[in-house]
């Protein structure tokens, strides 16, 4: 059985765990909006102004102003034609796939892909064939295995969250047939990548007219909810097909306040924080990198560690302890059975605090004597 304990996070990069305080590279609030100040004052005053929930789906009584504007913040900020708020982030690619079930000769799903898309791929009502893991040569394979006329749906994440690497969707886009689609979980590239923090179609450098883009509000946003990123001839689709969308009640109105102000405060100061945000994945990355650590050179701020086995896994969860560091070491259903170890770097970590990661993974790794593997 698994058993869950309480971190309390205090500041913006530490929690306080059993009455220690301990650094934490951990979760994926990449700028630490999650607690800015005047995301606290738009939440509260979302809540005074708005009361703290409207207690029905948006197509009977729950439909509300405030969504309306956060959906075209988001849309702008996105450069999309539009924009849809939508409960949780997981539930953004299964509110798509039900809009367009029947659409599709073919869901080709990345074998690593998130297990909301799973879910989602499903609901697409045709068959799923998977293609290796960010791999254009084996999605090509897979496309000629769908067959002449095929229209196939492409579901991939944008940033992959185990190791910060990214789906090559313009190498996707050459080999798919001119009435296919790509569904991209943008989840964690959302804010962070790309010039204008647009995610992995603009890191990438493609249209969007072919790319339906699904966000999360959790991460970069530093709030709650998801949205879907597209055309108008989309949304009304959802609003006519979707149950998921239809069924559930959109995300309470304080949290919709909040991610408002979000917006706006990633569209004025997000170049600097990406900035920053950059230089410290790179000064970790460089750091491990020094002392023989093979280090893959991925655009995401995220740094994953495997360990050989339970004793060395459990012996570097000692030695983070020992430095105050939150160990996080994460074991998802369907991933890596063995866990790994996965540090995200946000732009809030103090250079200190990155020493002290630094010092503390290359004395384990001394200590240990491990395979220079990360």
């Amino acid at each position: 059985m698994t058993t869950l304990e309480p971190l309390q996070q205090i500041g913006h990069s530490r929690v306080l765990w059993r009455g220690r305080k301990l650094d934490y590279f951990s979760g994926c609030d990449y700028f630490r909006l999650a607690s800015h100040p005047s995301i606290f004052k738009a939440a509260a005053a979302g809540l005074k102004k708005f009361g703290l929930n409207v207690g029905a789906s948006r197509l009977t009584t729950g439909h509300h102003k405030l969504y309306e504007l956060l959906e075209k913040e988001l849309a702008d900020f996105f450069g999309t034609e539009d924009g849809l708020l939508v409960s949780t982030g997981y539930l953004t690619g299964i509110v798509v796939a039900q809009a367009l079930a029947g659409n599709f000769s073919h869901a080709l799903l990345d074998e690593r892909a998130h297990p909301a898309l799973r879910d989602a791929a499903e609901q697409l009502n045709c068959p799923v064939l998977k293609f290796a893991h960010r791999d254009s040569r084996d999605f090509e394979r897979a496309i000629g295995r769908c067959g002449k006329g095929a229209r196939p749906m492409v579901l991939t994440d944008g940033m992959f969250s185990h190791d910060g690497s990214v789906a090559p969707l313009k190498a996707y886009l050459k080999c798919l047939p001119a009435d296919g689609m790509i569904l991209v979980d943008d989840a964690h590239g959302a804010g962070v990548l790309g010039k204008n923090g647009r995610g992995t179609p603009e890191l990438e450098g493609i249209d969007r007219r072919r790319i339906i883009q699904c966000i999360t509000l959790s991460k970069a946003f530093g709030v709650y909810g998801g949205a879907i990123l597209g055309d108008r001839k989309l949304r009304e689709r959802i609003l006519d097909r979707s149950r998921a969308f239809v069924g559930s009640t959109p995300p309470p109105l304080p949290l919709a306040s909040a991610a408002l102000q979000s917006v706006k405060l990633l569209k004025a100061h997000g170049t600097k924080w990406r900035r920053r945000l950059n230089e410290n994945a790179d000064y970790a990355k460089l750091g491990l990198g020094k002392r023989g650590l093979e280090i893959a050179p991925m655009p995401g701020p995220i740094i994953p560690v495997h360990a050989a086995g339970e004793a060395e896994a459990l012996a570097l969860k000692k030695s983070l302890m020992a430095a105050d560091i939150w160990p996080p070491f994460l074991k998802y259903p369907g991933g890596d059975a063995r866990g790994y170890f996965r540090f995200v770097i946000s732009s809030g970590h103090s250079r200190g605090q990155l020493d002290n990661l630094i010092r503390a993974l290359n004395a384990f790794q001394d200590s240990w004597n491990g395979s220079g593997k990360i």
